[in-house]
């Protein structure tokens, strides 16, 4: 959704001067769901005081403070309601983490650090290359015998230029994660595969806590340079 889609989507909710449940519950699954960055949000926080600004100044009643205060609280960065940091779980089989993980390609601003078995869902890959298009720094760390199966988007996305690095052990690269712009923590059982979004009984995890994200970056700095071609 455009700025111009999120702001008219506020404006409908303060018509009457007022975020009720229903309107909120919405608002705050559409957030959700486009998994916007601290940057995105701040935007729309401008934006929903502006609208509040010309709706007083039009002589609107003393609810819009309440509605300000409301939205507001949807539009802070990942926190959970007590300020805890920001947790979120899926499960399959069904679209939802499929669409989460699309969701996450699709609003990453700066970097997206993918360290997954395998990719063969084209709906990812296809949201990884639109990634790249807008320039967003892509790298991927993969297993070597799965990049081979058929089906696989690995050397796929390698030859469209997302750089990847391979797996040289004799042992699995099982890891299943993603960062995304460094702040946002990705991981579960969840294989980016079709079977695991049609069949599969699986998880995904989101977090912003640092001590997790610390840790997994860590992990991914280390197989990509583990993996770094030799010589």
């Amino acid at each position: 959704m455009t700025n111009d889609g999120w702001e008219g989507m506020l404006a409908q909710t303060l018509e009457d001067g007022k975020l009720t449940s229903s309107e909120r519950t919405a608002l705050k699954g559409r957030l959700r769901d486009a998994a916007l960055d601290d940057r995105a949000r701040a935007v729309l926080r401008s934006a929903a005081f502006e609208l509040a600004r010309k709706r007083i100044a039009d002589g609107g009643r003393g609810e819009v403070v309440e509605w300000l205060e409301e939205v507001s609280k949807l539009l802070l960065p990942f926190t959970s309601e007590n300020g805890d940091p920001f947790v979120e779980a899926h499960f399959s089989p069904g679209v939802t983490c499929m669409q989460r993980i699309v969701g996450l390609l699709g609003s990453a601003r700066k970097s997206a650090d993918i360290c997954v078995y395998t990719i063969t869902d084209d709906r990812i890959a296809s949201a990884i290359l639109a990634a790249q298009a807008r320039k967003v720094a892509v790298r991927i760390v993969s297993d070597n015998e799965k990049a081979l199966d058929p089906g696989s988007d690995v050397q796929r996305l390698a030859q469209a230029g997302v750089p990847v690095r391979i797996d040289d052990s004799p042992y699995f690269m099982h890891h299943k994660f993603a960062i995304f712009d460094g702040d946002l923590l990705l991981t579960g059982s969840y294989n980016w595969t079709r079977g695991a979004a049609d069949n599969n009984a699986e998880n995904l995890i989101l977090s912003n806590d640092r001590r997790l994200l610390t840790a997994f970056r860590g992990e991914f700095d280390r197989l990509w340079a583990k993996f770094a071609p030799k010589g």
